[in-house]
């Protein structure tokens, strides 16, 4: 099969989408994982009562891995015409990624789903589909992230204040949603120009989200919309450093995007500070600070009322008063964001 080129991007195997109309864009990143990728894919081709075309973009896997995953690919879609499997030569982050395999498509909401995840039921996508349906100021649904027995929330992936963990089965307005499984609707996704590519990885969703909030939109979390979420012990511990710069790093962004002095900023830069010789990435920890003072200045953007009360509603009152929030900053997720 000839490989197509798509902007940047090389069509290796399946398809593009439809010119038609249809629902939704499933999109699956892939980064030198072939057994996960291709379990992500098989729940994505199992969503039912739906119309969706699934992409699929490899960041840069070794060759034999591209390779492979090309080669199952095009055996599979004898049987799943709406799968496409895309390369980009090299890793555009989460946030460039999901923006690449987002413009492939055309379909009225996007789901994506990590590539070592998958659907918790067949319906996940129609069900979410629907929930956009009806209710027409819905920006964004956050999945219930699942560990591997499907039974419990992946705590590492709990991206909400602690005190709702409880609630994991159940529906809340929220300030934003973890990544590893959730949909957005196209609309508000071209309203904002998707994720700020330049964020590479962590936070990326949270400043989705603000952008969303500010026009208007809610943001929402579905505890009957799972993911199973079976990431490798490697892939929890193996690049912790690197993602506690990018998490320092683009939380302290997010802040001067939304007019936060550095000054005002300093008792959250206390709290990383801290945390990160806690647990040993205190150099890591510095690396972020000054990788986000050296940043150029984001575009400012201001906080309406509107905007204020929801964080407030959604977000702020179920973390507590601001020592709690400290405390939460330097001891809350000790071994970083999975």
């Amino acid at each position: 099969m000839p490989i197509e080129e798509t902007g940047a991007l090389r069509l290796v195997a399946g398809h593009r989408p439809p010119p038609g109309a249809y629902q939704a864009d499933i999109i699956i990143l892939s980064l030198n994982r072939l057994a996960e990728v291709q379990a992500a894919v098989e729940s994505a081709c199992g969503q039912t009562g739906i119309t969706a075309h699934i992409t699929v973009l490899d960041q840069g896997s070794d060759p034999e891995m591209q390779a492979a995953l090309a080669g199952w690919a095009r055996r599979r879609v004898r049987n799943q015409h709406g799968l496409g499997l895309y390369a980009a030569g090299r890793n555009l982050g989460v946030a460039g990624g999901r923006n690449a395999a987002s413009a492939l498509g055309h379909g009225q909401v996007i789901i994506a789903l990590d590539n070592d995840a998958i659907f918790e039921s067949a319906t996940v996508a129609r069900r979410a589909v629907a929930t956009f349906a009806r209710q027409p100021d819905l920006a964004a649904i956050g999945f219930n992230i699942l560990a591997a027995d499907g039974q419990h929330p992946d705590l590492f992936s709990w991206g909400y204040p602690a005190r709702l963990v409880r609630h994991f089965r159940d529906c809340f307005e929220t300030a934003t949603f973890v990544g590893a499984g959730h949909a957005i609707r196209r609309a508000a996704w071209d309203a904002v120009g998707g994720y700020d590519a330049d964020l590479f990885f962590t936070w990326e969703e949270y400043d989705f989200c603000l952008r969303v909030i500010a026009r208007g939109w809610r943001v929402r979390y579905d505890g009957r919309l799972g993911v199973i979420h079976n990431p490798s012990p490697a892939a929890r511990v193996g690049w912790q450093a690197a993602r506690v710069t990018y998490f320092v790093r683009n939380r302290l962004i997010i802040g001067r995007k939304w007019g936060a002095s550095w000054a005002a900023l300093s008792p959250r830069i206390l709290g990383y500070v801290i945390k990160g010789a806690l647990n040993g990435r205190l150099a890591a920890t510095v690396s972020g600070v000054a990788a986000a003072m050296r940043s150029a200045r984001p575009e400012q953007h201001q906080m309406s009322e509107a905007m204020r009360d929801y964080l407030f509603r959604a977000d702020t009152r179920h973390r507590g008063g601001w020592l709690a929030r400290l405390r939460g900053e330097v001891l809350g997720r000790i071994r970083t964001d999975p």
